[in-house]
């Protein structure tokens, strides 16, 4: 009885320790490790958000990017950082979910993180070169299926969310294309332009100014509701690849062991920084979706999309290495 009233005083301090350390934090700038390079399209939401952020806490929030190994530098720092809520990660699929599947990483991608935030959505727009004599997605899949293999479409590089996404596609649809893996989305969308590449499947920022100038054709935005700032263009769904939708995400996540009343507060001033109507003007003008999600339901989101990459890449017997 002694050993069991004992437990429940530790029990409880440990309790009081935590509301106490919530209540306090934070006392000191807190890192968001960026684990791609400085200038890139993360690179911009993640110190958009630093800085409200900070706003929000009172405290400064300062990015560092730690660029490389496919996302798992800065991944693996983070997970290795101590659990007290100063080192947050800008996490995406690639430092938890893909790269993790296809070589030997560090860390867990899932397990070794406390998941706080999801900070912002990207969703793929499908396009064409307008020499490519298709007008809407039904239009482009009668004509890869009438010549198989012989469309190209172009991807940021391999295991990215624009290549799974242009897989989806064609096993949504059946049809068969080459996929062409760049360095990233700009080199990919020039030679997109310029008629090298036919088909396109990459975050909207990146494709919209063509769009709006003429020099892409825009089908279907791989989302569940049109975007605003191409209202005419049908969703997936609307344009018969409902099932096939997909984005680039970011989430704020911590490593393992971080209090849950650190969470809760990093969590509701995350949210607070999403319903901020200049900001919100901000994302959704580089076509970024946000939501307001609770820690579990971020997990939850990062678990589920886990599973639908790892369905993906075996039923469609994916090479990502």
């Amino acid at each position: 009885m002694k050993q069991f009233k004992q437990s429940l005083l530790a029990a409880a301090l440990v309790l009081a320790a935590s509301g106490a350390q919530a209540q306090s934090y934070p006392t000191k700038p807190i890192v968001l490790v960026n684990p791609y390079a400085a200038g890139g399209p993360a690179d911009l939401v993640a110190r958009s958000l630093a800085k409200e952020l900070g706003t929000e806490l009172g405290q400064q929030v300062v990015v560092e990017n730690k660029a490389g190994g496919g996302a798992t530098i800065g991944a693996a720092y983070v997970a290795r950082a101590e659990a007290d809520g100063y080192t947050l990660l800008f996490g995406t699929a690639a430092a938890h979910i893909v790269t993790p599947l296809i070589q030997p990483t560090p860390y867990d991608g899932i397990k070794d993180f406390t998941f706080i935030a999801l900070a912002a959505n990207q969703p793929n727009l499908l396009v064409v070169n307008p020499s490519v004599k298709a007008n809407t997605a039904k239009e482009l899949i009668e004509l890869a299926r009438s010549n198989p293999g012989k469309l190209n479409y172009g991807s940021s590089g391999t295991g990215t969310s624009p290549h799974l996404g242009g897989e989806l596609i064609k096993q949504q649809a059946r049809i068969e294309m080459a996929h062409i893996p760049y360095g990233g989305a700009a080199p990919a969308i020039t030679d997109l332009v310029a008629g090298r590449l036919q088909v396109g499947v990459m975050n909207l920022s990146g494709e919209l100014p063509y769009v709006k100038a003429g020099k892409l054709r825009a089908l279907a935005y791989a989302s569940k509701t049109r975007s605003p700032l191409l209202p005419d263009v049908p969703t997936f769904a609307e344009a018969g690849l409902g099932g096939a939708e997909s984005a680039s995400w970011y989430t704020v996540a911590a490593p393992k062991g971080t209090p849950a009343a650190v969470v809760n507060k990093l969590n509701a001033a995350l949210n607070a920084v999403t319903k901020k109507a200049e900001y919100r003007k901000l994302m959704e003008a580089q076509g970024t979706e946000l939501a307001t999600l609770t820690p579990e339901e971020t997990t939850r989101f990062v678990v589920d999309d886990a599973q639908r990459t790892k369905d993906l890449i075996k039923s469609a017997n994916l090479k990502l290495e």
